[in-house]
């Protein structure tokens, strides 16, 4: 499994979200903590960006 970093986190790589694909769900994990693992259905995790980016 490979996980991608967030755009977002800049390039030192500390404290970012990471994100997996795992048919046919999606794993998100924050990088100070990697053991706590989030799994997602497709449309959750559609949900979660679109809610996060309307300022929620």
């Amino acid at each position: 499994m490979q996980w991608q970093k967030s755009s977002a986190s800049g390039v030192e790589g500390g404290n970012c979200i990471e994100v997996a694909s795992v048919a046919p769900h999606f794993l998100l994990r924050e990088s100070e903590a990697p053991e706590d693992v989030i799994e997602l259905a497709p449309a959750g995790l559609r949900g979660l960006i679109h809610h996060l980016k309307a300022g929620g």
